[in-house]
């Protein structure tokens, strides 16, 4: 590039940063000169031909009008689910309070889970002892010193549902046999953080069924039905 062009090119933008400055101040600029857009020519934005100024604000408009719907579609399809979700967590609700006993009260969890959420793989354990509960398949207990309790100290500390992936270990003390089967889990501690009472598991065989990005509101709900009812007195 030779001098002339440099100082050409050079005058060329300090030109077309006056005019960029200059419709800046002046917005209305296109108002008192409308002619003028229809003759403005500028890219298409999928590349190949021109279109003019007036045809790309069409666009444009065109397109946020789109987004615009996409979100508001996205808004109503979670406003949907959680609906659906609050609608399973009354039904569950109610269930518990029909319960005349703790172990009426544990089969009506099992039973709730089952139907209502579609949880096959779910597993209540209790710590500590509970003479009124027959062990079964859902629900069993044990001592709160059992070593298989210590990979959930960090859930208990935090007193909060977790979603997503679970240690072999965890998995196997939880789901015993049908570990191997189960791809991702919501852990859900039933309790206070200072005397926990348990933890609910539900697994999924669908790894991104239960994920850390979900949301864990409904599962803290639900913990706290499952605790006040298993603080209800057996035999009433």
């Amino acid at each position: 590039m030779t001098t002339r062009d440099a100082r050409g090119l050079a005058a060329k933008e300090s030109e077309e940063d006056t005019i960029a400055a200059y419709l800046q101040h002046n917005p209305d600029f296109f108002e008192r000169h409308l002619a003028l857009l229809t003759r403005l020519r500028i890219p298409h934005a999928r590349g190949g031909s021109t279109i003019s100024l007036v045809e790309r604000q069409i666009e444009v408009l065109r397109e946020k009008h789109a987004a615009l719907e996409d979100k508001l579609a996205e808004l109503v399809s979670v406003a949907r689910a959680n609906d659906a979700i609050a609608e399973k967590l009354h039904r569950f609700t109610r269930r518990l309070l029909r319960a005349g006993s703790r172990a009426e009260a544990v089969a009506r969890i099992e039973a709730g889970l089952r139907e209502d959420f579609d949880a096959f793989h779910c597993v209540l354990v209790l710590l500590g002892e509970y003479p009124d509960l027959a062990p079964q398949r859902f629900v069993r207990t044990v001592a709160r010193e059992d070593a298989g309790l210590k990979s959930f100290e960090t859930l208990f500390a935090s007193a909060k549902p977790r979603c997503g992936q679970a240690r072999d270990t965890q998995r196997e003390f939880l789901f015993g046999p049908d570990s191997n089967d189960i791809g991702s889990v919501a852990l859900v501690p039933i309790g206070e953080k200072e005397a926990p009472l348990g933890v609910l598991a539900l697994g999924s065989n669908d790894r991104d069924r239960f994920h850390p990005g979900m949301s864990t509101e409904f599962l803290g709900r639900m913990a706290d039905l499952i605790a006040d009812s298993l603080a209800a007195p057996s035999g009433v």
